[in-house]
């Protein structure tokens, strides 16, 4: 009988993907380029004047990113910060052909867009018909050191390949200010990536979608060494929701909290200090939300500005859980709407377990907004880390 595998701590992943290939054998760079090129397009999004230049809300102002083609009905994944707002955007390809596409769904939260060509002319049908999609492999099965290819417009520069390494994995990418959540399991990647870069693909050896360049950390909104990537196996679950139903619903617990250190107990007082506990310190909760209901107790302030500790997670559904990324990723991929989760909680010395029915992520407007070409003359800022997630 097969050792059941943990999906706290293991890499393994539950989607299948029906486009990856089983080749393992890794092509030439320029071969990776001449298939992909093809298959990667520039999208032109026009911005609401009045947004981009308050002091000018007659001028016209568009932002500038990449995309690749998903499938042969003409849908195109990219960034739903590149598409923003906009309703409709111009897609050029490789050969200078520029056609134009609607925005059939968004999703704020794990900055996943998707469009389609309209193919209302015999141009736009034959170039579907003839342009073969990017596969999506399984980007669980993704090394820290393994080589990875980026192709995109980086600052309007059209058909352009750079290469580096997965620098890391599982990564959480804070979101735009605003938002609250942050999108768990992002690839951490070296392979430069600039203004013009989000949405594009990022490419395994075998030229087969690993994730979509998404975020630089920089200080100066240009590349310096770190860039993280969208998933494929976010893309292969989230995007078929976006062209059903034009949107899709996250799974929602309603708890602030940090993995607990032994720098944070020494400022708490109750049973995460008096112990070596290992979990997520549980802050604050949200009223009426999921977690409120199952009965799980956030962190209190006494008369005296004094912090007690609330609740400490210590386990979910049974496995061992140590890290707040743990949570956040186990909930975004194991889970949906609807379903029943189990929490282990530490507290007043006992563990106890409580039952919580996940709800959906309440509804927000803001959009990660880098790396794309801003509109001028006001500049989105870059990535930056943000405050503790809310799972």
């Amino acid at each position: 009988m097969a050792a059941q595998q943990d999906p706290i701590n293991s890499t393994a992943s539950t989607q299948q993907n029906t486009n990856s290939s089983s080749s393992t054998t890794s092509l030439p760079l320029k071969t990776i380029f001449k298939q992909a090129e093809a298959s990667v397009v520039q999208i032109t999004s026009k911005i609401p004047a009045a947004a981009a230049d308050p002091l000018n809300p007659q001028s016209n102002a568009t932002t500038l990113g990449s995309g690749f083609v998903y499938d042969n009905q003409g849908h195109i994944i990219t960034n739903g910060h590149v598409v923003g707002d906009a309703k409709i955007v111009d897609v050029t390809f490789v050969d200078g052909n520029r056609y134009t596409a609607k925005v059939i769904g968004t999703d704020i939260y794990s900055d996943i867009a998707v469009l389609q060509i309209s193919q209302n002319n015999t141009q736009a049908q034959q170039l579907l018909s003839s342009i073969k999609p990017l596969a999506l492999s399984n980007s669980s099965k993704l090394e820290v050191g393994d080589q990875v290819i980026a192709i995109g417009n980086p600052f309007g520069l059209s058909d352009t390949m750079t290469t580096g390494i997965v620098s890391g994995v599982g990564r959480l990418l804070p979101a735009a200010s605003g938002i609250g959540f942050s999108i768990p399991n992002t690839i951490q990647t070296d392979a430069p990536i600039n203004p013009g870069n989000s949405g594009g693909p990022l490419l395994n050896t075998q030229g087969q979608v690993i994730g979509m360049n998404t975020a630089i950390f920089s200080a100066t909104g240009t590349f310096s060494g770190i860039g993280f990537a969208i998933p494929s196996n976010t893309i292969i679950r989230i995007s078929p929701a976006l062209i059903e139903k034009g949107y899709y619903l996250h799974p929602y617990l309603g708890l602030n909290g940090a993995t607990l250190t032994s720098d944070l107990s020494q400022n708490l007082t109750g049973g995460a200090a008096a112990t070596n506990l290992k979990g997520i310190y549980i802050d604050t909760i949200t009223k009426n939300g999921p977690a409120d209901k199952a009965g799980v107790h956030g962190s209190t302030i006494d008369q005296y500005s004094k912090k007690h500790a609330g609740d400490v997670i210590i386990g979910v559904d049974g496995h061992n859980i140590v890290r707040i990324d743990d949570l956040i990723s186990y909930i975004d991929q194991h889970k949906s709407v609807g379903d029943n989760i189990t929490l282990t909680v530490y507290r007043n010395g006992h563990a106890i377990d409580l039952n919580a029915t996940l709800t959906s992520r309440p509804s927000l407007i803001p959009f990660l907004t880098a790396p794309s070409i801003p509109p001028s003359p006001i500049p989105h800022p870059p990535a930056r880390p943000a405050p503790l997630p809310h799972p």
